[in-house]
């Protein structure tokens, strides 16, 4: 009978275990297979050993060669198998014995093909299960990602087609190392599919000093196959690499291959700059911290062979040399405070393992305490970040992650369990006498309080709850041994020193008091325009956009006309106009201050006559040559009130007699063009179609603008009319272009607002609004008629703009948002915000937070200047001025320099003299920071909520919502090198259009 399966074992001096792992062929619970097994020129009995075992069993096929390596030997192998389907076998690993029967079934020679993969175990050489190396997911594009990175799969977890093993040429034998990574790799672009099956099925032998052989073959062909992947990659036209596509590059993968090698050699003799010298370059590692120390961690384990991965931790001395060299290597090619990342994730990694052992790794210092066993624990030297761990009896109540400045006394423990944890209802029980001593003297020092919230209890009870909790908790520590070394006081009298030497900050100006709300009153349409025009030209008709629109309306009036009847002529300016295109003019409005004013500025006309009128309630003057009515019928409550007012002044016009109006297209009226987002219930497509429906009236010429259209009926038989399409006039004044909705339909404000409600806010990130700069910093530059369509996109789609100060407000309520939040963020301050970006957000009705870097103000983008010329920031008045217009500012820290490359107490002072700075300049407080780089650690957190800050945003890719950490917001980077397209999907939005 033909076997299902043939196994490929390369043979090299394998006496003492090619019996073994042949015994595990045999002892399978399904027969039917086939081994080829290759003696790769042995010096020892391997090849008698294998003739005397084939000659045993017919399913084993005996062939040898000259030594030519691994990769030949299998590929001599694959000629001499018969059946569909292979798996390779080295001669010192095994198989359980249900290996083929669970995995025939899920590999298939078919189109596509299918490759089945398990997990595995090492074996340490005294015999010791290792634990399980999980086999990855690679569904769809992951197994190509994947394999373009690193080997995701051990060499004897596969069963593959032949028929792909054979179309892709075998194994490239020009490998002596990762032959096997390189095959599925080119098995994962040949389009198979991989099948993972959820059990350990094999077992890896680790033969003592092995390690996968010499450290320089492993980095040498590890290059090679990632520029093959690489090179893959752009031939089947995948994505860029990058942690925001999941794809590493080629740099990445190859140092991970290095630090791996290294990590499992474990050897402080090993020469890591040879190594290193491979290498074609070795990148910055900043956003890759955990991955590093997971593969380092992955690469000591591997080497020393713990049960358990924080075993670890009993023997520092076999590994830390190692791991300190590694780190130092990838923290010189990186941004300042890389290495203190990894550092980090591994002590964070290692504790994971267990949550009750107590160690320092480098800064790091891991304390477990017992909440009903508290005693002090002494601050390990160099150790500048605690993680600590609760634990009461058996249960873990809660860790804190942060600074570190001295001991940590009984007090300064509990004050981390209370604040920190939120964990005090495990703490042991207090003597109760003097318990309630320490909670009365708490309870004093707060008697105003304390007296203010009982008389108003009933609207103030949560108040009141937190208060008689904070009492607590201050009477619990007031109990609590401390002193003046440890981590409080040390903490304490720091700020005290930084506090100190900061200059007198210029106190703000007081707010005015708030004036007390009123309901409003009921309004007659007089009272209405009486209060409109209480202000004079309320509606800036002296701008460019009035003015053109005045002169395309002028240009409408039939030559000769003698007698004009303006309906709502406001302050006369265009009355004035009038007057000397026509015969005589009747002005008429509704507000009296109007007509006033209108009167003052057409007091020289002799052929103007002005007078109040209310065009809706009364009648109009009959006979009329020419009636204006513009930029008022959408007042008109409904449709009924409006056709009733266009009979009016049809029945006013005498036969032959014209009626002219201009009025703006509105979102609301007319969806699926650009037009105002004013909340009248009808636009000039309404007001057009109910004239044109009105007796005797017909439409003969338009002005049509994409913002207005202006209109002339005529009192005549109907005719073919005219269309003019005229552009309207420009600049626009923000107020009007605030108003503004460009492109297709989308969605209101309003209806947003009614409709949505969200616990999450995107936070988009910009640094520059501008065309030009150093090539490579063209990511961070987004040109102004790029960001034009991206602002106008959100304001089609409903997005409101909220600022820092209002997102604490949020964040601390806890409840559902509101219609469609954004946050608008831009980093470093540079000039072209001011110029470019600012006028932009007013015209979209934005406004945005500017993050600053205090001691730059000013000058110039110094921390560019190894990409070309630095770009100008912007300086204090331009500041002051934009603040003055509703813009947000907050810190980027004093130097922009990277917060993970800080020692505590430099971090400290630069995050307070940069807020300090900020509010003494601007004369308000400050509650955000944007960390330079979105560089942050354990530490960072703690010490800005020290500096004054209450919320922090980092450059994390994500929407933030409520369950992120307030000093840990992510955002989603805006890139200027990315097409226009893609920012509809970067806001959830895909395939919207944009533009």
């Amino acid at each position: 009978m033909a076997p299902e399966i043939s196994f490929l074992i390369p043979a090299y001096n394998a006496e003492n275990t090619l019996a073994e792992a042949l015994a595990s062929l045999q002892r399978q619970t399904k027969s039917n297979w086939q081994a080829v097994v290759v003696d790769d020129g042995s010096s020892d009995r391997t090849w008698e050993l294998l003739e005397v075992i084939a000659a045993a069993d017919s399913r084993i096929v005996a062939a040898r060669q000259a030594n030519a390596g691994a990769a030949a030997a299998r590929n001599h192998a694959a000629r001499l198998a018969t059946a569909p389907l292979l798996c390779m076998l080295d001669a010192d690993d095994w198989l359980d014995p249900a290996f083929i029967e669970t995995m025939l079934p899920l590999a298939e020679d078919r189109s596509p093909p299918a490759i089945a993969y398990c997990s595995y175990r090492r074996v340490a050489p005294d015999g010791r299960l290792m634990p399980v190396e999980q086999a990855p997911a690679l569904a769809g594009d992951a197994a190509r990602r994947e394999f373009s990175s690193f080997c995701a799969l051990a060499i004897h977890t596969v069963v593959f087609p032949k028929s792909l093993f054979e179309r892709l040429g075998g194994m490239d034998e020009r490998l002596q190392t990762c032959e096997e990574w390189d095959l599925w790799l080119r098995m994962a672009f040949a389009g198979a599919e991989f099948r993972r099956v959820d059990a350990c099925l094999a077992f890896y032998r680790m033969k003592p000093g092995s390690l996968s052989g010499d450290p320089t073959k492993l980095v040498r062909d590890a290059i090679c196959v990632t520029m093959k992947a690489e090179a893959l990659r752009l031939q089947h036209g995948l994505p860029a690499e990058g942690p925001e596509s999941g794809w590493i590059t080629p740099a990445i993968s190859q140092l991970r291959m290095l630090v791996w090698v290294v990590a499992a050699k474990h050897d402080p003799s090993l020469d890591i700059a040879a190594l290193a010298a491979l290498l074609p370059d070795i990148p910055d590692a900043a956003g890759y911290e955990s991955f590093f120390a997971g593969v380092i961690l992955h690469g000591l384990q591997t080497g020393l062979l713990p049960d358990r991965a924080d075993d670890l931790i009993d023997a520092p001395e076999q590994w830390w040399p190692t791991f300190r060299l590694l780190v130092q290597l990838i923290q010189r090619h990186s941004l300042p405070g890389t290495g203190r990342k990894i550092l980090e994730a591994a002590a964070w990694q290692l504790s994971a393992g267990n949550l009750r052992r107590s160690f320092t790794l480098g800064t790091i210092q891991v304390v477990s305490v017992e909440l009903g066993a508290l005693s002090r624990v002494a601050r390990a030297e160099q150790a500048d970040t605690l993680i600590m761990h609760g634990f009461s009896g058996d249960e873990h109540v809660g860790t804190f992650v942060g600074p570190l400045w001295g001991d940590l006394s009984i007090r300064a423990q509990i004050r981390l369990i209370l604040q920190e944890m939120q964990a005090g209802e495990h703490l042991e029980r207090q003597p109760a006498l003097a318990y309630a001593a320490a909670w009365t003297r708490e309870a004093l020092r707060g008697y105003r309080a304390f007296g203010g919230l009982i008389i108003r209890s009933g609207r103030r009870r949560g108040r009141l709850e937190r208060l008689l909790a904070r009492t607590g908790r201050n009477a619990v520590l007031a109990r609590a041994p401390g002193d003046g070394q440890d981590n409080d006081a040390r903490l304490s009298n720091i700020l005290r020193d930084l506090e100190g030497d900061l200059p007198p900050a210029r106190r703000a100006a007081a707010a005015a008091p708030a004036k007390e709300e009123r309901p409003p009153q009921a309004q007659s349409p007089e009272d209405y325009w009486e209060q409109i025009f209480e202000r004079p030209d309320p509606w800036n008709y002296l701008s460019v956009y009035e003015q053109v629109k005045y002169a395309q309306t002028l240009s409408l009036i039939p030559q000769g006309t003698e007698s004009a009847l303006e309906l709502a002529c406001a302050e006369g300016i265009f009355t004035e106009k009038l007057a000397r295109a026509v015969g005589r003019v009747t002005a008429t409005d509704i507000s009296q201050r109007a007509v006033d004013r209108a009167a003052k500025r057409c007091r020289d006309l002799s052929n103007v006559e002005l007078r109040v009128l209310d065009f809706v309630g009364q009648e109009l003057p009959p006979d009329q040559d020419l009636i204006l009515c513009s930029e008022v019928l959408y007042y008109m409550k409904d449709e009924e009130m409006l056709a009733g007012v266009c009979r009016k002044m049809a029945a006013a016009l005498r036969p032959g007699g014209c009626l002219i109006t201009a009025h703006a297209h509105l979102r609301q009226d007319e969806p699926g063009r650009t037009g105002f987002d004013w909340g009248h219930p009808f636009g000039v497509g309404t007001i057009k179609r109910v004239l044109a429906e009105q007796a005797g009236l017909a439409l003969d010429e338009t002005i049509d603008t994409e913002l207005y259209a202006i209109h002339r009926f005529r009192k005549a038989a109907a005719a073919d009319p005219i269309l003019r399409v005229e552009p309207h006039g420009t600049p626009m004044e923000v107020d009007v272009a605030k108003h503004i909705i460009s492109g297709p339909a989308g969605v209101a404000r309003e209806a947003a607002w009614a409709t949505e409600v969200t616990t999450s806010i995107p936070i988009l990130m910009y640094h520059r609004i501008a065309e030009d700069g150093p090539a490579a910093l063209r990511r961070f530059r987004t040109p102004p008629e790029m960001f034009r369509k991206q602002m106008q996109f959100l304001r089609r789609h409903g997005y409101y703009a909220v600022t820092a100060p209002t997102l604490v407000n949020l964040w601390r309520s806890g409840k559902p948002i509101q219609g469609r939040p954004v946050m608008l963020t831009f980093d470093d301050a540079y000039l072209d915000f001011r110029t470019n970006a600012f006028p932009i957000l007013a015209e979209n009705d934005f406004s945005a937070d500017v993050f600053v870097v205090t001691d730059k103000v000013g000058g110039r983008s110094d921390w560019d200047c190894a990409h070309g010329e630095p770009a100008p920031l912007m300086a204090w008045p331009d500041l002051q001025e934009l603040q003055e217009k509703g813009i947000s500012f907050g810190s980027h820290l004093a130097s922009h320099t990277p917060a993970t490359a800080m020692e505590n107490d430099a971090l400290l002072a630069e995050a307070l003299r940069s807020r300090h700075a900020l509010e003494s300049r601007l004369g308000s407080p400050v509650v955000s920071i944007a960390l330079p780089y979105g560089a942050t650690d354990f530490r960072v957190p703690g010490i800005l909520s020290l500096a004054g800050y209450t919320i922090g945003l980092t450059t994390r890719a994500a929407t933030a919502g409520f369950s992120d950490n307030v000093f840990g917001l992510p955002r989603l980077e805006v890139r200027g090198d990315r097409p226009l397209e893609a920012f509809p999907a970067l806001m959830g939005l895909p395939g919207a259009i944009i533009g």
